[in-house]
């Protein structure tokens, strides 16, 4: 009899349709069977010795609400027998009305039941519990997890216990995992947290990648790739990150109809054992990050999901650096500008944020500037090794990247048929703010917003928090300003402002969004004795009338 692994989860899910994705311990036909009908099966697939299902889930109505479970060649196997928490559940969103996304980044497997946490309560665990004691109450409808579900480069004790019975830590890669079994640990670690486990099978998920889920700091530079590259470890570790990518997140992002027009998601399932296929797509996407495609677009009612890969596609050529190359650029360019007048909210997720603290944004540009020999070789050389040492590679050390995303988000907040908000959503940097940008002359007509929520379960050094301090301060931005002349740089296209923050701790944020209307809260993780952690309100704003 074959047995739930892991799972399930509630991934992509529209009015009419959803996924929920399952591993078993055995080649199975997974069943997912709805109080109201609806239901799917689908046969599952092998990777590397993992067996795994994506169930395709129809005849849903939409605007309503349906328990389900899982079964396994005929028996049931989700709910777990004796589970505390309420049913789990497919919320069809209507096509119209009231929207709710809750997102963050960053994420630690919180240690087992009883075991000492050393970065605080996980936000996760704290929504989880509300929603567990309030399962009527309010409800994301979407949780977006914007990078770093996993850590493949700092593993937990527990996990270098599990590797070094697999292998010599003395040896590359050390403690980071190594080969795709050990990527599978990281999410059972991760997803069998039973408050997570629960979470995820009743509130869909989308997710993008950022450089923990590979490496810290991935695809910095042409030089730092080169570096990966000589060693003699970094190919099986990039090729498994991308392959347990793709099964663990990357699927799950995707529709029904791109599904079925996936000729990778094909040939897996028509194989008798998927590596393979798998592993040669991975391959393909590391050479030639054009034949991937890991962005996609979700529209939900009126508000508008695009989210940016901004780590694999890059193009690290000093001459032509960009944070996406020119076909990826063009993708979101078109997903953007699509239908004007079609949604009223424009999400745009990117792990890395758009809006940094002005001395860091300077920084950036100052050292992408040295980088590519405005001042010389010399400079060049000191620049790469600051550009590594200092983690200087979010958008603003893409400089052209950076002003065309201004550009575009311009254009898409102008105009009789505009938005009534663009909201950039961003994690990586371990604190949540909120930046508003301005451009010169007649600004767009959306209100426009920076949102950066991180970590849901991480830590920030206490020196990390004065920099991040200090670093909005008008004498940062005099000190900037004065590395920004030493690169040559021109002034950025648009000037803004931090309005909130920063803000420290495990914490997530969520967006309402009502008609045109939308408001912003963040709530931060408390430990709570016996009934497990719990979100404390610290801001609850009105973004648009």
């Amino acid at each position: 009899m074959s047995a739930l692994r892991l799972g399930p989860l509630l991934r992509y899910t529209d009015g009419s349709s959803a996924t929920v994705w399952v591993e078993t311990s055995r080649p199975c036909t997974a069943e997912v069977r709805c109080a109201d009908g609806a239901g799917g099966t689908a046969r599952s697939f092998q990777i590397a010795g993992h067996h795994y299902a994506l169930v395709p889930v129809t005849g849903l109505t939409a605007g309503t609400a349906t328990t389900y479970e899982v079964l396994l060649d005929g028996a049931r196997v989700w709910p777990l027998p004796g589970s505390p928490f309420p049913p789990s559940a497919i919320h069809a969103p209507g096509p119209e009305g009231d929207f709710n996304v809750t997102f963050g980044s960053c994420r630690w497997a919180s240690p087992p039941a009883g075991g000492d946490d050393p970065v605080g309560p996980d936000a996760l665990d704290g929504l989880a519990t509300r929603l567990a004691a309030e399962p009527e109450g309010e409800r994301p409808h979407v949780l977006l997890l914007l990078g770093d579900q996993v850590y493949a480069d700092e593993t937990s004790d527990s996990t270098q216990r599990w590797l070094a019975g697999r292998r010599d830590l003395k040896e590359e890669p050390g403690s980071g995992v190594a080969d795709y079994e050990e990527y599978t640990h990281l999410y059972y670690e991760s997803w069998l947290d039973p408050r997570i486990r629960w979470l995820l099978s009743t509130v869909p998920s989308f997710m993008i990648f950022d450089d923990h889920d590979v490496i810290d700091d991935w695809n910095t530079s042409a030089s730092w790739l080169a570096d990966m590259r000589s060693t003699g470890w970094w190919q099986e570790r990039l090729l498994s990150g991308l392959m347990s990518y793709w099964v663990h997140q990357h699927l799950g992002n995707l529709s029904l109809d791109e599904l079925a027009a996936d000729p990778v998601y094909k040939a897996v399932r028509e194989a008798p054992d998927g590596t393979d296929v798998l592993r040669a797509f991975a391959a393909r996407a590391d050479a030639d990050a054009t034949t991937a495609r890991w962005s996609y677009r979700r529209d939900f009612g009126r508000v508008r999901l695009v989210m940016v890969d901004s780590r694999a596609g890059r193009v690290l050529a000093e001459d032509e650096r960009a944070m996406l190359e020119p076909g990826e650029e063009a993708w979101l360019r078109e997903q953007v500008l699509d239908t004007p007048g079609a949604y009223d909210h424009l999400l745009i997720g990117t792990s890395l944020p758009w809006l940094l603290p002005h001395l860091v944004h300077d920084a950036e540009g100052w050292n992408a500037a040295m980088c590519g020999g405005e001042r010389g070789a010399r400079w060049a050389r000191l620049g790469e090794k600051v550009r590594r040492a200092a983690d200087l590679e979010h958008w603003s050390a893409f400089p052209e990247s950076f002003a065309g995303l201004a550009g575009l988000i311009a254009e898409a907040g102008s105009g009789q048929e505009a938005p009534a908000t663009v909201c950039v959503l961003s994690g990586d940097v371990h604190h949540a703010y909120i930046a508003e940008p301005s451009w010169p002359g007649p600004g767009p007509d959306a209100r426009v917003v920076q949102l950066v929520c991180s970590p849901v379960h991480n830590s920030v050094p206490l020196s990390m928090r004065l920099a991040f301090r200090i670093g909005w301060s008008a004498m940062a931005r005099r000190l900037g300003r004065g590395l920004a002349r030493h690169g040559r740089l021109p002034d950025p296209p648009v000037g803004w402002r931090k309005t909130g923050g920063p803000w420290f701790g495990n914490q997530l944020m969520t967006l309402s969004l009502r008609g045109r209307s939308a408001r912003l809260r963040l709530e931060h993780a408390k430990a709570r004795e016996g009934t497990g952690p719990r979100l404390t309100t610290l801001l609850d704003s009105e973004l648009a009338p």
